[in-house]
């Protein structure tokens, strides 16, 4: 059975689940999958890049996730309104010289009234990091319930 649609007006509940949805999809690192959360016009600045429908969210994605290795992300709620959300994330990642990284953002989503996000501004910094600094070592793929959040590691 489909997960129920999250649309706007939202509480913080379901900013909650809406973000964890979005965290589960980008885990994913399927790029045709994640694309089909956006608007087909969905516009976006993603740290100096700029992007606009789903075809360049498709292309956008399979370069990233091409280059980022090993991805693994998690979001949490900032803020919300009826129609968008505030969110800060961090993932890890390896580059293919099997050099570490941490990369830490901040996102502000629009969405439209069936749920679909039709902006998205993300500004990201990324910081070297050891491997054995790591701190998300579940098995590729959605991160596990009881795994800690943002908050909870000190992020």
């Amino acid at each position: 059975m489909p997960a129920q649609p999250l649309i706007p007006p939202f509480t913080y509940t379901s900013a909650i689940a809406k973000v964890r949805r979005a965290e589960d999809g980008w885990n994913s690192r399927d790029p045709e999958k994640v694309a089909l959360a956006y608007t087909p016009d969905s516009r976006w600045r993603n740290r100096s890049e700029w992007v606009t429908g789903r075809e360049e969210i498709v292309a956008f994605l399979t370069r990233k996730w091409a280059r980022e290795l090993e991805y693994r992300l998690v979001k949490e709620v900032w803020a919300h309104t009826d129609d968008r959300i505030a969110v800060r994330f961090a993932y890890e990642w390896h580059d293919a010289a099997g050099d570490w990284y941490r990369s830490y953002g901040n996102e502000n989503w629009e969405f439209d009234d069936n749920g679909l996000m039709r902006v998205r501004h993300a500004s990201i910094n990324d910081v070297p990091i050891e491997e054995s600094a790591r701190l998300y070592h579940w098995p590729l793929g959605r991160r596990p319930d009881g795994h800690p959040g943002l908050s909870e590691l000190g992020l």
